[in-house]
């Protein structure tokens, strides 16, 4: 199967012009694809989408039925197609990458010319999964090709984004989240696509009921330690917030496990499930980590928002939804202050994966953020 235009086998391109402009010559007529390809951009910019899609073009070159390829890529189910995502609580394990990419990629393909991984989240990768990466990116079997995916490329180890060529997910403008949001009251679904920061999951999450009720916490958070409330624990909404999170994707991961149970035998089982518990207790961590990064994000931008009033820049305010509020809290504070405050959520948030007690660093950050900025 041939396309007269390449971009007909990658839908959603055109918005992305330097995807485009990378991705398009490599499907053309004797094109010579590169051996991997670090896709980076906000989450929800269609990154996942246009890579399964990629990977979908890239295995037309020798398969006995084109027709059939994207729709058992759609289904997982085809054998020259691997897809790679973290089991570790906040990075990417050896094991992850050593057996399904570093072996497999020796191996030459099922049915297609050529082989394709796809590995998320590459930013996660520690630094023994990279050093296994490394010789697979530096000299891989000419059938390989591998499809880096990140949100944050600057997280990425150089010596893996050095050998890779890269292709830029731009952020989507505010207007075109907001229209997606159907439902969602206007004022709210602006709000929700200003704070999402270019990122389509992100603001379909704010714009749900778990979105609003974190917003608020985050927003309570903040406002008791302008407000000199500290006293009032208010980082235990966002601890239960968080704890919620983890419980939800936790539910998650024992309904898979529990069907995935149903197909083994006996002899299986119990190594299975070993496996799943301990999958899951990582998956509940990254879940219930990811929540209070989100939570504490929000408080930042909205910090944010106050020092944009605080210096006469109502125009660039983030959470449309909440004008008064902000003017409030913008009363008598100076820039100064707040962009230290700014600083201080930002530190609290590095610290977050480094194992550090999650319930005494919201503590510490609300009597700081308290001592800095109460009236």
């Amino acid at each position: 199967m041939t396309f007269a235009d390449p971009t007909e086998a990658l839908p959603g391109i055109d918005a992305h012009p330097h995807a485009r402009a990378v991705l398009a010559p490599a499907l053309g007529p004797r094109a010579s694809p590169s051996h991997a390809y670090l896709f980076h951009g906000p989450s929800g910019t269609g990154k996942r989408t246009i890579a399964r899609a990629f990977a979908a073009a890239l295995l037309l070159d020798g398969a006995r039925d084109p027709g059939a390829v994207a729709v058992r890529i759609a289904r997982g189910t085809h054998p020259d197609l691997t897809w790679v995502t973290p089991s570790g609580a906040a990075e990417m394990l050896v094991s992850d990458i050593e057996e399904p990419v570093v072996a497999a990629a020796t191996r030459t393909p099922f049915e297609s010319a050529r082989r394709v991984f796809v590995i998320e989240e590459a930013h996660t990768l520690n630094d023994q999964a990279a050093n296994r990466m490394l010789k697979t990116l530096e000299e891989p079997p000419s059938f390989v090709h591998l499809l880096l995916l990140t949100d944050r490329r600057e997280d990425v180890l150089g010596t893996i984004a050095s050998r890779c060529q890269h292709v830029r997910f731009d952020p989507l403008p505010p207007v075109l989240l907001a229209e997606r949001l159907q439902g969602v009251e206007p004022l709210r679904a602006q709000a929700c696509a200003r704070l999402a920061l270019g990122d389509a999951r992100l603001a379909e999450r704010l714009a749900s009921a778990e979105g609003q009720a974190l917003r608020a916490s985050a927003e309570g958070f903040v406002r008791a330690a302008l407000e000199g409330a500290t006293s009032k624990c208010p980082w235990t909404a966002l601890l239960e917030d968080a704890k919620a999170a983890g419980e939800s994707a936790g539910e998650e991961a024992q309904e898979r496990m529990a069907s995935e149970l149903e197909l083994l035998g006996s002899k299986d089982r119990k190594r299975h499930e070993r496996e799943g518990l301990d999958a899951r207790r990582r998956l509940e961590r990254r879940a219930r980590t990811h929540t209070l990064d989100l939570a504490l994000r929000l408080a930042e931008l909205w910090l944010r928002d106050v020092l944009c009033l605080s210096a006469g820049a109502p125009e660039l305010v983030y959470a449309v939804d909440r004008r008064a509020e902000l003017e409030h809290d913008a009363q008598a504070r100076g820039a100064a202050r707040l962009g230290e405050g700014i600083e201080l959520v930002r530190d609290t948030r590095l610290s977050l994966p480094l194992n550090v007690s999650e319930e005494l660093a919201l503590e510490a950050l609300a009597y700081r953020l308290e001592k800095l900025l109460a009236r």
